[in-house]
């Protein structure tokens, strides 16, 4: 009897979120009465701020419920062009903006749009899980190249201009990044710029979804601001999910020039039509509002990201950089592969490391082959201080116990 399969060649290329794999796993431990500590999602734990909540509400009130055009509604885009000249001192007309279902999706479709089968994107490891597999996807070759806690977590000029070729079509990083935290600074951006210039076949993506949550001493720089020179062949990604805690509303947006985003909101008419119009009245609200929220939930995110960073430090075996922004912690673990579990199963990788974690200690974090580079974890510590206090104890003593 033959069974019909429903993956398609391409379908099958790529794997689920390993973060949010990792996340539902946890759940389902809670679920069964376990207590579990969940550091595997990069998921602000406070509340959307009440003004943005009353806008989306009033729009309901108001029957804003039907489509809007796939470019989204003008006085989104306005907000977010006003936001690029106040926050990053960008120009941006209203043609070069695009709006989409999260940033994921801006990044869908600007690789479904660009990418001929065997282009190539370079990728800076550690990378965020979902960018490898969504350039596969859409027929392009990740070119990775691998920057660890030694390097800062960051691509040097001589490393990137070692990875273009004739093939290269993007060049895409993350700053503030996930998962490590590294921040480029603006002199470091400008070098890799220099690199970039020589290159004008290469177009940059630069995912900027962390920029306001700075917990370091290094000031986050738009890389379209640090390399004005390349602004006419670099799309800036950011949207409203980290920043206003408001992850589940699905709200991205991008500038980068108008050939670009003219095919980006061609996609989006073919695709989801549209973001939710309640959720773009919401982003609009965010954008153009008061701004007391995000330096309160930045003060918090700093004040925890001390807090993980001498606790886990203090780890025997842990090699631990303090993050400079996002809400991550991305520590290599090399000292505890190879050991062996109480139970008798090998650690033989950070992989098997994760799941001992999960559990024997009861806590949730991601491998580091997920993000590219091995053995590290991530953890994320957008949770409360005592979930945090918890997981350094726990994590102290699952580890003590390896042998």
């Amino acid at each position: 009897m033959n069974v019909m399969t429903f993956e398609s060649s391409r379908a099958a290329t790529i794997k689920s979120s390993p973060s949010m794999a990792v996340s539902l796993a946890a759940k389902a431990m809670r679920a069964r009465g376990e207590h579990v500590v969940d550091l595997s999602l990069g998921e602000p734990d406070f509340d959307t701020p009440a003004h943005v909540v009353e806008a989306a509400v009033d729009a309901m009130k108001r029957g804003f419920t039907r489509y809007t055009a796939p470019d989204g509604l003008p006085e989104l885009r306005e907000a977010i062009v006003a936001k690029f000249k106040r926050e990053n001192g960008l120009d941006y007309a209203m043609d070069e903006i695009s709006i989409g279902n999260g940033a994921k999706q801006i990044l869908f479709n600007a690789f479904l749009g660009t990418l001929e089968p065997g282009d190539e994107v370079i990728v800076p490891a550690p990378y965020w899980v979902s960018y490898t597999d969504i350039v596969i996807l859409h027929g392009g070759t990740p070119k990775i190249v691998a920057c660890g806690v030694e390097d800062a977590f960051k691509i040097t000029p001589e490393r990137l201009e070692a990875a273009i070729t004739p093939k290269t079509r993007w060049f895409l990083f993350n700053s503030p990044s996930n998962p490590t935290g590294a921040i480029y600074t603006a002199d470091e951006l400008k070098a890799l710029g220099e690199v970039l210039a020589r290159h004008p076949h290469v177009a940059i993506m630069s995912d900027e979804i962390y920029e306001h949550i700075v917990c370091g001493d290094v000031p986050f720089t738009s890389f379209a601001n640090a390399c004005p020179e390349l602004k006419d062949r670099t799309l800036s990604i950011n949207g409203v999910s980290k920043a206003y805690a408001m992850t589940g509303w699905r709200l991205g947006y991008a500038a980068g020039p108008k050939g670009l985003t003219k095919v980006l909101n061609k996609l989006q008419s073919q695709s989801t039509t549209c973001p939710s119009s309640i959720t773009q009245a919401a982003a609009a609200a965010a954008l153009n509002g008061p701004q007391d929220f995000v330096a309160k939930a930045v003060a918090e995110y700093k004040a925890r990201g001390e807090l993980v960073t001498q606790g886990f430090s203090a780890i025997p075996g842990l090699e631990v950089r303090a993050p400079e922004g996002a809400f991550y912690l991305f520590p290599k673990c090399a000292a505890y592969i190879g050991k062996t579990a109480p139970d008798g199963r090998k650690i033989e990788n950070d992989t098997a490391l994760a799941s001992y974690l999960l559990t024997e200690g009861k806590i949730a974090t991601v491998p580091g082959a997920a993000f590219g580079v091995e053995p590290y974890i991530r953890l994320s510590f957008a949770t409360s201080r005592e979930n945090l206090a918890m997981a350094i104890e726990r994590t102290a003593d699952a580890l003590a116990k390896l042998r």
